[in-house]
């Protein structure tokens, strides 16, 4: 059996791309801050794929002692395979100009959006390298464009970037992917802007989880990758 973790699986991308390595039997571990709609999703991928042992670990990526639990987890599962870092925040909802944004903000985004992630990333490490695994990072295209309002997430993910390019040098034997999943019909999305009027016609997270698992499937270099790209290559 292969394992993942994903965190910000109670919803969204991360319920998606939950429900698409479930359909294949993956075991996974998942996070969530919500306790009740993560016991919810686990359910619901248990009944969708009978037989993958689903585990939901409830808590914050940025609590030591969670991160620890969702790696017990894992291990408890025979290892990690798949470490996807999806978990987000914004640092102010609905997002706010630069001159706004509360210091708190920004910095409740470096930690829930970089620091979170590569400390667990880190402590993964050893099972990742013995399983020839990979990362899947989720970026944003605002870690790559300049857009009003979106300074404070988009830095964080720049710097989640950068790191993923660094990581992806220094262990050629685990795969390294940053992706942009493109503006999702999300509630995250919907909090940054409340107001989107294309809101209804944005992608939905499912729309775009077979893209993520072209990744896996293809065995495609460590790299940033924007997945509507990889939807339209799949679609040839």
């Amino acid at each position: 059996m292969t394992v993942a973790i994903i965190t910000g699986a109670s919803r969204g991308l991360g319920r998606a791309l939950a429900a698409a390595l479930a359909g294949r039997g993956w075991d996974l571990v998942l996070d969530a801050r919500d306790a009740a709609a993560l016991r919810a999703a686990v359910a619901g991928l248990e009944r969708g794929a009978p037989g993958v042992r689903v585990k939901g670990v409830p808590g914050s990526v940025t609590d030591a002692a969670h991160r620890e639990a969702l790696l017990a987890a894992a291990r408890a599962l025979g290892g990690v395979d798949l470490l996807v870092n999806n978990a987000s925040a914004l640092g102010a909802e609905p997002l706010v100009p630069l001159a706004e944004l509360p210091v708190e903000g920004l910095r409740a985004a470096l930690e829930t959006n970089v620091t979170a992630p590569f400390a667990l990333l880190r402590a993964a490490l050893p099972e990742l390298r013995a399983a020839g695994g990979a990362v899947l990072n989720i970026s944003s295209d605002a870690a790559v464009e300049a857009y009003p309002t979106w300074g404070g997430y988009g830095a964080s993910k720049a710097a989640l970037d950068h790191l993923s390019a660094v990581l992806a040098e220094e262990e050629p034997g685990v795969r390294v992917w940053w992706v942009d999943p493109g503006d999702l019909r999300t509630e995250l999305y919907a909090a940054a802007v409340p107001d989107d009027a294309d809101f209804d016609d944005r992608a939905a997270p499912e729309d775009v989880a077979p893209a993520f698992l072209r990744l896996l499937d293809e065995h495609t270099p460590s790299g940033r990758y924007v997945a509507q790209t990889l939807t339209r290559a799949g679609a040839r």
